[in-house]
């Protein structure tokens, strides 16, 4: 008898979505002392990786104001699994220490954000 193996979760997302959810994931695998590679894993990771991953997602919902669905399709999830980071996340900012950490990487992320986005082939000359 064959096995059953379901395709993994797939939604089109666009670029510039892509783009700010690695932003926030960067941002938070920096912060939390964690490789992104570790963060990106589609299987179990240890706590540590998965909590970072959490906050990464609940960076994106808060920085960006993305709905719960768009931060899942971002991050290659579905919208419970956002649910889940984002309820965690919010219950963890009752601690000071990771509410401050938070605090922070939520103004630097906005702040890279509210940056003009530069084509370097513009800005630097096309024969650079």
């Amino acid at each position: 008898m064959e096995s059953y193996r379901a395709e993994p979760y797939r939604v089109p997302v666009t670029e510039g979505d892509r783009i700010r959810a690695d932003a926030a994931l960067h941002l938070a695998a920096y912060a939390f002392g964690v490789p992104a590679t570790e963060m990106l894993r589609r299987e179990r990771t240890r706590p540590r990786a998965c909590r970072a991953r959490w906050s990464a997602m609940y960076l994106a919902h808060v920085s960006y104001g993305w709905p719960l669905e768009r931060v899942g399709h971002a991050f290659g999830l579905n919208r419970a699994t956002a649910s889940t980071a984002c309820r965690w996340a919010e219950d963890a900012r009752d601690h000071d220490k990771y509410d401050a950490v938070m605090d922070g990487l939520e103004t630097c992320l906005r702040a890279v954000m509210e940056l003009p986005a530069v084509d370097l082939a513009l800005a630097l000359g096309a024969d650079r």
